[in-house]
């Protein structure tokens, strides 16, 4: 019986650091994919100016509402090319670092 909340709290603690650790790995590739793919035809716009061109509930409400490519767009006018699939890691990237965070990217 003794083992019973040993194990629970393992299991939380294994639950937790799994999907940290996923989600950090999207951020990482977003980052990554903004710097490599976007930031070239976005006058050089850096990744801060980019995620902080939103607060965390206007880059929610673009991706549930499906608008966020335009929103990437719109920071961006003269972005030509954009695959649907940097869509998750943009979003974890720009969502982490929103103007309203207080967190910055490291360069």
């Amino acid at each position: 019986m003794k083992n019973i909340p040993t194990i629970a709290m393992t299991a939380l603690l294994g639950f937790t650091l799994l999907t940290s650790t996923a989600t950090a790995g999207k951020i990482n590739k977003g980052q990554k994919i903004y710097s490599k793919k976007i930031k070239g035809q976005c006058e050089d716009k850096t990744g801060t100016e980019f995620a902080a061109a939103h607060t965390q509930a206007e880059w929610q409400a673009a991706l549930k509402d499906g608008k966020f490519e335009a929103t990437v767009k719109a920071f961006c006018p003269k972005l030509e090319t954009y695959k649907e699939k940097w869509t998750e890691h943009l979003f974890e990237f720009a969502n982490e670092y929103a103007s309203d965070t207080g967190n910055e990217p490291a360069c």
